[in-house]
């Protein structure tokens, strides 16, 4: 890089020169991307034609249904490369904004680079491990019937589980990729427009949105149509269809592995960056957030992308793919039970919705539009105004295509008006999204009382502060367990009245019903990663403004877009809970399906009453509390390392002040970024060895106590309690952390004594404790509670 940047207007800032170093020592981008990349353009184009033509084949012999959820994908697909394009398109601004860019870059592509290359090693030893355990399982009576061998069993699982592995590290790729491009475009644009740097960063990251959805359907499409062309599916002697959904459930699982480390590994890397700078440089030194001179500020900002845009698109990508399995699971078993003539609509509904989402999300992204004139600053809208009309745009069209879906996939000559009653399962879901993300506004959103009131209780000190934001944060939970209660008896209920009967008359659309809620929540889930990704970009972009020292009126900008990102991380994260809370509802029912086919007799309750089954529970709720406590732990015990090299560095190299030294920017980058990646193991290791230790422990102990499905109880009260325990306290930290987060940024504003005052040193602590809650235990606690259910999923065999 240059030894100085372009010289600015603020004398004081911009009189010493600064460079910012490379934090990468190798090329960061993945092999797979670098061979690509190094390809004849035309050799290329023929293996990407071959390719399309033949998964276009595959499909085509499996169901015209897959066929149309490819092209939407791959519709999806050139629209994000449109989007790319276009925001690529953008200048860059001054040197020194570009510098610092770059700086973000290299470190958050290196970090990505080892991170990911941990987290494969540790799939691919778990890809043996559950090999070896498929070798030596029990097959379903479904199974043998079809001829379908351990090793063919074994083998299905193994590739499910690398392929959602694989694909789940891509959307985490692609989240990150984009954001780091996108901040210093973002921070140019708000020299000139704000409503022009808003759509940059809408735009920015819809393309990532669109990808990590795109990818999440197309995976599951295509191994659904893979495993029934390969298998010879619905053929004389070989396997139903409606058992076919059950292959898939190793892909859930290795996208919640990889998605469970890659938001453990960026939460502790962004939060431990963001406590040790704000500790030392705005409490300590005074010294205003994102400030070039405080030694962590490229930690913080690298933290922005790997802990934000990284984690949160694998997250997401994880969502979906496990609502999609589990919703087929049950859809298939439905059908089965009910003997419709063609269930292959019931089982490929998820698909379908989650195709019709990536349409309606673009139309959501591309009406927000730029200025007529652009180099007209005006009146300053509200961001959050303009994010909302998308999202209504969205809803409406949402509640249109839904209902259009369930007439064309959803009817059924057995029940006629069943479609109508699916219909009115997805608008509950639909309105379960809106209300949550409403209500986690009310609650982090500095427009209203609560946050209001916890920045005012600043004025009284630290200690009132840290009292407000943990009421606040308990408050919260209430109401969001009230939509997700009545969301999912509402559901069900729609569904067992749907008319769907077995043979000998019973409902059976019950469990379909809360399948296609979720699907309901999850319709704008393009849109609605579209808005988390937001936050970080302009997050980004207003530290590539400060540090770059430009005029006050555009940091002003990029203030108002960075509360906006605050509170639209909070809603996505309330969002995301919400569906999690709904999606291991389905992964539950379908364990306990699974259960039943293993065992060869029903297993429809779980009786708590049984000494060992309460235990089992009692040890699901401890799972959540010590997992949140190792989690916030590793963020404190980084950022401690942190601060300490701060201080270091201020006492070493008093200069620092006053632009005389220059700060070690990557040494703050290097001590976060390996202990990030050593702290991420404890926790992960605890998510994934208890539920499988627990179930064989209990298994070998019903053995000699004559209760043959003990182990397979005992695990389905740990699930139960722990997704109660795991919802619980998610909303804690996410509601919490934002309102802390948003409590001090309205201080900021100038209210209560402005920047610098008691009132915004006490809002900062709020902050930093807030910090881990909000961005590592919170979030992570999201993918545990999945990943508990799809490891159990794909573990069942073992615990019989």
């Amino acid at each position: 890089m240059d030894d100085a940047m372009e010289t600015g207007n603020l004398a004081p800032y911009q009189e010493r020169p600064r460079t910012f170093p490379d934090m990468r020592s190798k090329p960061s981008i993945p092999l797979i991307f670098r061979i690509l990349m190094r390809m004849n353009v035309r050799l290329l184009f023929v293996l990407l034609f071959l390719g399309f033509g033949a998964i276009f084949y595959i499909g085509a012999s499996t169901s015209p249904i897959i066929v149309f959820v490819f092209s939407i994908c791959i519709i999806s697909f050139v629209i994000s490369i449109y989007l790319t394009n276009w925001v690529l398109a953008k200048d860059e601004g001054p040197p020194e904004m570009v510098q610092i860019s770059d700086a973000i870059r290299d470190g958050a592509e290196g970090f990505f680079k080892t991170q990911y290359g941990s987290i494969s090693k540790m799939a691919l030893l778990l890809a043996l491990v559950i090999f070896g355990i498929y070798m030596f399982r029990s097959t379903t009576p479904q199974q043998e019937s079809s001829g379908l061998g351990r090793l063919t069993s074994a083998s299905i699982t193994v590739i499910s589980f690398l392929l959602g592995a694989v694909c789940s590290g891509m959307a985490g790729y692609v989240g990150m990729w984009v954001s780091v491009r996108a901040n210093v475009r973002v921070s140019s644009a708000a020299r000139r427009s704000a409503r022009e740097a808003l759509q940059i960063a809408v735009r920015a990251g819809g393309f990532s949105a669109l990808v990590v959805v795109g990818m999440a359907v197309i995976g599951v499409a295509i191994l659904y149509a893979t495993f029934y062309v390969w298998l010879g599916v619905d053929s004389p002697g070989s396997m139903k269809v409606t058992d076919l959904p059950l292959l898939l459930v190793g892909y859930g699982f290795g996208a919640s592995f990889v998605a469970l480390f890659a938001q453990l590994g960026g939460g502790i890397y962004t939060k431990a960056a963001d406590v040790g700078a704000d500790l030392v440089g705005k409490v300590e030194q005074g010294i205003p957030e994102d400030d070039p001179r405080n030694p962590a500020v490229i930690a913080d900002l690298v933290g922005d992308n790997v802990g934000d845009c990284a984690a949160r698109g694998a997250d997401l990508f994880e969502s979906i793919a496990a609502e999609i399995i589990s919703a087929m699971i049950l859809g298939g078993t439905m059908a089965q039970r009910c003997k419709i003539e063609d269930p292959s609509g019931f089982i490929l509904f998820p698909l379908v919705i989650h195709s019709f989402d990536l349409v309606i999300s673009s139309v959501g992204m591309f009406s927000i539009r730029g200025t007529r004139d652009p180099g007209v600053i005006g009146v300053m809208e509200d961001p959050m105004t303009i994010l909302q009309k998308g999202y209504s745009v969205t809803i409406i069209l949402a509640v249109v295509t839904f209902g259009l879906s369930t007439r064309w996939m959803l009817y059924t000559e057995q029940a006629p008006s069943a479609w109508l009653n699916f219909a009115l399962c997805g608008l509950v879901g639909i309105m379960t999204a809106y209300v949550f993300v409403w209500i986690t506004q009310y609650y982090t959103d500095y427009k209203h009382e609560p946050v209001r009131k916890l920045a005012l209780s600043s004025s009284t000190g630290h200690g009132t502060n840290i009292i407000a934001g943990i009421s606040l944060g308990l408050e919260s939970t209430a109401l969001p367990v009230l939509v997700i209660s009545v969301s999912i008896v509402s559901a069900f209920w729609l569904g067992q009245t749907s008319g769907l009967v077995d043979e000998v008359g019973n409902p059976t659309g019950g469990l379909f019903g809360t399948a296609v809620a979720t699907m309901g929540m999850l319709s704008t889930a393009a849109y609605v990663l579209t808005m988390d990704m937001f936050g970080p970009i302009a997050d980004n972009a207003g530290g590539i403004v400060e540090m770059s020292q430009q005029p006050e009126s555009v940091r002003e900008i990029t203030d108002v877009l960075d509360a906006a990102g605050n509170t639209t991380k909070a809603t996505t994260k309330g969002f995301a809970i919400g569906s999690a809370a709904l999606a291991s509802f389905l992964l539950f029912s379908a364990y306990m399906d699974e259960v039943a086919s293993f065992a060869h007799t029903p297993f429809t309750q779980v009786d708590i009453a049984i000494p060992e089954v309460f235990v089992g529970g009692l040890l699901g709720s401890m799972l959540i509390f010590l997992f949140s406590a190792w989690a916030c732990a590793a963020v404190g015990r980084t950022a401690q390392e942190v601060v300490n090299e701060v201080r270091r560095q201020f006492t070493e190299r008093p200069g620092i002040m006053d632009f005389k030294d220059k700060p070690d920017y990557g040494r703050c980058v290097a001590i976060v970024a390996s202990a990030s990646l050593r702290e991420m193991i404890k926790p992960g290791a605890l998510a994934i060895i208890s539920p499988i230790f627990i179930g064989i422990l209990f298994r070998i102990l019903g053995y000699y106590t004559g209760h043959p499905l003990l182990g397979a109880k005992v695990v389905a009260s740990m699930l139960m309690f722990a997704t109660v325990s795991g919802i619980l306290m998610a909303l804690f930290f996410n509601t919490a952390g934002g309102a802390w987060d948003n409590a001090k940024k309205y201080i900021e504003t100038g209210v209560l004594g402005g920047k610098g005052s008691d009132s915004h040193k006490a809002a900062v602590t709020g902050d930093t404790v807030g910090d881990p809650f909000k961005d590592t235990a919170g979030p992570s606690l999201h993918v545990l509670i999945k990943m508990l259910a799809t490891i159990t999923l794909v573990m069942a065999p073992v615990f019989l």
